[in-house]
């Protein structure tokens, strides 16, 4: 008993040391060293067998291969993976064991039974309609952010997520990871720490800039074609000069608009999602937008994301988000010269006491999640919803999408309605909530 006591205590001592250096205050790291303690109390019951989850893996790039070992080391057993590269989805089968199955077409794999859940590590334009048809197929969902390629990706797939009754996560791990940062510094918010919130900075980086890539040899084992999916037919390209390396394909389809929206999608469906979550608008959003910005690339065949931008997001009562590529970061400007900034590496404020003084009681509290793979798998236990399910992720990269148009229209205000999902009063801009899909592919 003694022994166990010391383990306990010394596993509070290094938890709360840990937070500490992080800026987490006292009060709030007791909080959630508590919750830690029963999140591995429960983590130790062996589970039944209708607990048990079987799982697939739906494209085996760095962040799905992460999930899939979060979610194994919780005890979820995968069975099955699939990617259009064939290098990818052999190595990452073998790693799991010889009984585990690879496949080339996701399809396949949400054919089998005994699959329950999945974690979609694919590429962007490809998120909607594998979770989409997972759904229809009775799976539950992890997908990593950005949730979509577009806004009407978004709405096809919540319809879908809430006619399928289907437990999803959206891959925003910031709601749940970093010491609960992002959360305290959202409920602070929310409770009046800064007083009336003026202005909510979010910095996400700039979009990296790339010479004229020259068509290139498919790599061997990559599917191309599937790759593409259902974004224009276009010839693979890379490029090597020196040390730097440059492709339309695998992690750099991020720089290019036909597969994704750059860094405001990147980074900021993870920043603008805290955003939200502050405002208490995680099923709805701003209603006017405006972005000013450097031109992309007019090189053919380059990264053609804007390298540098700016994006104001007006909220109801007057509240502006304003999302710029300098720095990484969240920051909440209150009056009275009061703010809250938090980042990954820890939170900080004008004054300390904005964080040292407890919430007192009957404050508003906001979901606490003792991790975001655990949180999917204990809502694929309980069927309770998730702290990220579709609705949330859709509307927070939203956002992201919508200064994305206004930036590809040269800096054009935009009104949005957020009831409707539309923008008003502007048919060009209007047409870019959707893109035409190539082929045979379609939202179901």
């Amino acid at each position: 008993m003694e022994k166990g006591n010391l383990s306990r205590r010394g596993f509070m001592q290094r938890s709360l040391a840990g937070m500490a250096a992080t800026g987490v205050p006292a009060w709030y790291a007791t909080e959630i060293v508590a919750a830690q303690e029963r999140a591995a109390v429960e983590a130790k019951k062996p589970l039944a067998a209708p607990d048990k989850i079987v799982m697939g893996l739906i494209g085996c790039g760095g962040q799905g291969r992460h999930d899939m070992n979060q979610a194994r080391k919780l005890g979820a057993k995968f069975v099955a993976v699939c990617d259009v590269d064939r290098n990818r989805r052999q190595a990452t089968a073998a790693s799991l064991g010889k009984d585990v199955r690879d496949y080339e077409d996701y399809r396949e794999l949400l054919d089998r039974r005994d699959v329950n859940a999945v974690v979609i590590g694919t590429v962007d334009h490809w998120h909607a309609i594998v979770a989409i048809a997972a759904m229809l197929k009775g799976k539950d969902v992890y997908c990593e952010k950005p949730l979509t390629l577009t806004v009407a990706e978004g709405i096809a797939l919540v319809k879908v997520a809430k006619a399928t009754k289907r437990i999803f996560q959206v891959g925003t791990q910031q709601r749940s990871e970093y010491s609960g940062n992002f959360r305290l510094a959202c409920e602070l918010v929310r409770n009046g720490r800064v007083g009336a919130l003026k202005t909510i900075q979010t910095w996400i980086g700039r979009n990296p800039t790339s010479p004229t890539l020259p068509k290139a040899p498919v790599p061997k084992g990559l599917n191309w074609d599937f790759w593409l999916g259902p974004t224009p037919s276009v010839d693979y390209a890379e490029l090597r000069q020196g040390k730097n390396f440059y492709t339309r394909g695998h992690y750099d389809f991020r720089w290019w608009y036909e597969y994704s929206g750059g860094k405001m999608t990147d980074w900021g469906a993870h920043h603008n999602d805290v955003a939200q979550w502050a405002l208490g608008m995680d099923a709805s959003g701003p209603t006017t937008i405006e972005s000013k910005g450097d031109k992309p690339s007019e090189l053919p065949n380059s990264y053609n994301c804007h390298p540098k931008f700016e994006v104001t997001y007006t909220y109801p009562r007057g509240v502006k988000l304003i999302c710029s590529s300098e720095g990484n970061g969240v920051r909440f400007n209150g009056d009275e010269g009061k703010w809250i900034s938090v980042d990954r590496g820890g939170i900080r404020a004008s004054d300390a006491r904005l964080l040292t003084d407890p919430l007192p009681r009957g404050a508003t509290r906001l979901y606490a999640s003792p991790g975001h793979v655990k949180n999917f798998l204990d809502c694929v236990k309980s069927r309770a919803v998730t702290i990220c399910p579709a609705e949330v992720g859709h509307r927070s990269v939203t956002v992201c999408h919508l200064g994305v148009i206004s930036l590809r229209l040269g800096g054009k205000k935009l009104t949005w309605d957020p009831v409707k999902e539309r923008i008003v009063g502007d048919a060009a801009a209007e047409r870019m909530l959707s893109r035409p899909i190539r082929g045979t592919w379609k939202l179901e």
